[in-house]
C-alpha cells in the first residue's frame, strides 16, 4: 500500500466517478483504476461498488475514509515541514522544450527554483545533472544512460507523436494512418539530434516504418514542412515540432498499430543528498502516475525506462 493510492482512493470516494477523479489527478482513467484495484488487493477488502453508471462507497470503503484522509493529512504537514527547510535552497533546472504547465505551482514553498534558460537536447541535459552543471533536468532519458552515469529519473510527462501529411495524400481526411506507412527522418548532426535519431531508427526497426537520412536539420521548423511535401508520404513528428502550427497544405494525422509516445523524465543524480532537490522531485512526480503507457496500443523503446516490461 502506497500513500499515493490511498490519495487516488480518497479522490474516487469524493467524485464517486472514476472519470472525474482521474481528471482531478491528472492521470489516465485506466490507471486509476488499476491503483485502486491493487489497493483493494493489498488491503483484502473491496472498496467500491461499481458498474457502468455508478459508483458507491462499501462499507468497507466507508470506515477507511476517514482514517485515509488523516494519514494524507498527517503526510502532507510531514512535507510542509520539511519543504520549510528546503525552500531558501536554489534548485537548477535544465529542460529541452517542454515543462509541466503548472511548474510554479507545484513548487510552490518547496524549493526556489531556478529554470535554465540555455535549453539544450535531452542527452546534453542529462549528462550536466551528471557532472554536477544542474540539479535536474526534464529531458528523454535512455535507460542505460542512467545506469552509466548513476542517475535516477522518474516521470513526469508524456506526449502522443503525430505525423504530418499533405493533404492530398490524407486523402477524405486527417485519418490514422499505420506506423507501417509512416516515415521517421534521422539527422546527421547527431550532436542536436542523437536522442532522436536513436528513437527514430528503433522506432523504424519496430514497425517498419522507413528511415529517410537528412543533413539539413529539417527534424522540425519549415525545413520538416518542406520534407514531408517532398516525401509525399506521412512524417512522424518529433517532440519538438508538436505544438509547432501546421501550415494549411499540411495536417497531423494520429499514428497507430502502435501509437508512438515520447516520455518526459525527470533526472537528478542517484546520491543527491540535498533536502530542496529531493523535495523539488517529489513535488514535481507526486501523483503524475503512469499516464496510460501500459496500454498494449502504446509503442515505447526497448531503452526507455517507463517501458512495461511485463
Amino acid at each position: 500500500m502506497e500513500l499515493r493510492q490511498l490519495r487516488y482512493f480518497v479522490a474516487v470516494a469524493e467524485e464517486l466517478h472514476f472519470g472525474r477523479a482521474a481528471a482531478r489527478l491528472r492521470i489516465a482513467g485506466p490507471s486509476l483504476s488499476q491503483q485502486i484495484k491493487a489497493l483493494e488487493r493489498d488491503l483484502g477488502v473491496r472498496l467500491f461498488d461499481r458498474d457502468r453508471r455508478s459508483v458507491a462507497l462499501t462499507p468497507s470503503g466507508q470506515a477507511l475514509l476517514p482514517q485515509a484522509r488523516a494519514l494524507l493529512g498527517q503526510a502532507d504537514e510531514l512535507r510542509r515541514s520539511a519543504a520549510g527547510l528546503a525552500a531558501t535552497e536554489p534548485v537548477r533546472l535544465g529542460y529541452v522544450n517542454w515543462l509541466p504547465p503548472d511548474l510554479a505551482t507545484r513548487v510552490s514553498g518547496v524549493a526556489q527554483l531556478h529554470v535554465d534558460a540555455w535549453v539544450m537536447p535531452s542527452h546534453t541535459q542529462a549528462g550536466r545533472v551528471a557532472d554536477g552543471s544542474i540539479d535536474l533536468a526534464i529531458c528523454w532519458v535512455r535507460a542505460d544512460d542512467l545506469a552509466a552515469h548513476a542517475l535516477e529519473a522518474r516521470l513526469i510527462g508524456a506526449d502522443r507523436l503525430f505525423a504530418i501529411s499533405t493533404v492530398s495524400a490524407a486523402g477524405a481526411g486527417p485519418s490514422a494512418v499505420p506506423a507501417k506507412d509512416t516515415v521517421v527522418l534521422v539527422d546527421a548532426d547527431t550532436a542536436t539530434w542523437d536522442s532522436w535519431n536513436r528513437y527514430a531508427e528503433e522506432f523504424a526497426r519496430d514497425t517498419g516504418a522507413r528511415v529517410v537520412r537528412i543533413d539539413d536539420g529539417g527534424i522540425t521548423g519549415p525545413a520538416f514542412f518542406d520534407h514531408v511535401r517532398r516525401l509525399r508520404r506521412p512524417v512522424v513528428n518529433s517532440p519538438k515540432g508538436q505544438t509547432v502550427p501546421v501550415p494549411p497544405d499540411l495536417l497531423r494525422r494520429p499514428v497507430i498499430d502502435p501509437a508512438p509516445y515520447w516520455t518526459w523524465a525527470l533526472v537528478f543524480r542517484r546520491d543527491e543528498t540535498r533536502e530542496a532537490v529531493r523535495a523539488t522531485v517529489e513535488a514535481l512526480t507526486r501523483d503524475v502516475g503512469g499516464l496510460g503507457l501500459t496500454d498494449d496500443a502504446v509503442w515505447l523503446p526497448a531503452c526507455d525506462p517507463f517501458r512495461a516490461t511485463g
